[in-house]
């Protein structure tokens, strides 16, 4: 049996049971989750092996502790979004303004007027490259924003959306570096994880390596196929075709980097991947998310104190939107999109239908819900198929959901 570690508030009993239940019947071998609730971190566990080895000789357990940092797939979507819209929230973007003034050879292939809030939305109709990328382009930067920039657009911008599994970063990544002189990962870690108390990085420094737990891929556990989980046990058989037809917008989108990427290597996590290679802790997910909605606890201050928001008002309404809802070309379902932000949905599952934030391929998840006053962070380094979620964040909503005071 695995031991779980960590803090619970009075009344969130369950939601440690429900952490644990995931390592008992849902294949869990590594993990952390954490919730703010209305200011106060209310939930902060952890459990299993840290970098587990699958498949290879047998190794020591490396437990998870408390600071175990892991990386985050797209997780790091949100992590970037936030950090255009908080260049938008300073005066310094203009996110109707087109794209290609702040980057002119984005202009490249008919792309010219298309403007950056369709970047953030999935609307670009470039989620998928001709010439795939090699690894060595992915971690130099200017070659991936280059073929970004140069690529034309799978469809006519701003008619339809699609989603971008890993040129999304690039497009509004270079975006940031235009208008800032910063790089995503340099912006990023001085505006928003220094001043709000973030373990988040897009670019692993040296001094926190020896903190990242290891990704290992996993079958979906047979327990998640036949219990009442809420999962679609069998795909669509347009989406399973769509992922086996490598010709297919699909394949190709989640092809655009010609060799795979090992996410394990120490050389990857130091890159920049603002589409996919963050890295950080759930207790940091989470307290990322509130700040967003002005729901994180200052630390050293009063009881109850929290921080400012990350971003007013409006802008934050407009962040979460949707921009764009319905038929996704590149997921064969049904999604809906704020400016970077995922929003609640069945593609989607998160607390509310007010709640947006982002999972990450594998399990990992990351969302803010302004009417319950929450953020949200889950972690694993066990990486179940699935894009969009999978058995073992749902089982943590729910129980989250039953142990939210009454409004």
């Amino acid at each position: 049996m695995v031991e779980i570690w960590g803090e619970t508030a009075e009344g969130y009993g369950p939601v440690r049971e429900a952490f644990a239940r995931n390592f008992r019947e849902y294949g869990e071998l590594g993990a952390a989750f954490a919730l703010y609730v209305r200011g106060r971190k209310v939930v902060d566990l952890w459990g299993g092996d840290a970098r587990p080895e699958v498949g290879g000789r047998p190794a020591p357990a490396v437990p998870w502790t408390a600071d175990t940092a892991q990386v985050l797939r797209s997780v790091t979507k949100g992590l970037t979004a936030a950090t255009a819209l908080h260049l938008a929230q300073r005066g310094l973007l203009d996110l109707d303004a087109p794209a290609s003034s702040y980057w002119p050879e984005f202009g490249a292939a008919g792309k010219g007027a298309v403007p950056v809030h369709q970047l953030l939305s999935h609307q670009a109709g470039v989620p998928a490259l001709d010439v795939p990328l090699r690894l060595e382009d992915v971690l130099t930067w200017e070659p991936a924003a280059a073929a970004v920039a140069a690529q034309a657009p799978a469809w006519e911008p701003g008619t339809a959306h699609g989603y971008h599994p890993y040129t999304f970063g690039w497009l509004v990544g270079e975006v940031i570096r235009r208008v800032s002189g910063r790089t995503v990962g340099q912006y990023f870690a001085e505006e928003i994880a220094r001043p709000y108390g973030l373990d988040l990085w897009i670019g692993l420094p040296s001094g926190a390596a020896s903190r990242v737990g290891r990704l290992v891929d996993l079958p979906a556990p047979e327990a998640a196929q036949s219990g009442p989980s809420g999962l679609r046990v069998r795909p669509k058989q347009a989406v399973v075709d769509a992922y086996r037809d490598r010709g297919s917008l699909t394949a190709r989108a989640f092809a655009s980097v010609r060799s795979v990427v090992d996410l394990n290597d120490p050389a990857v996590q130091a890159a920049e991947i603002p589409g996919a290679g963050g890295i950080g802790t759930a207790r940091s997910v989470a307290r990322f998310y509130a700040a967003l909605i002005g729901a994180a606890d200052r630390h050293g201050g009063a009881p109850g104190e929290v921080l400012a928001p990350l971003l007013g008002p409006d802008l934050l309404a407009r962040a979460m939107g949707p921009a764009v809802s319905g038929p996704d070309r590149v997921l064969i379902v049904n999604s809906t999109f704020g400016l970077g932000f995922f929003r609640h949905g069945p593609t989607s599952p998160m607390a509310s239908p007010a709640s947006f934030g982002h999972p990450g391929r594998g399990g990992s998840l990351g969302f803010a819900d302004p009417q319950l006053g929450i953020g949200f962070g889950y972690v694993t380094n066990g990486m179940q198929p699935g894009v969009t979620g999978d058995i073992r964040s749902r089982t943590l909503i729910r129980a989250v959901r039953e142990c939210l005071p009454a409004s």
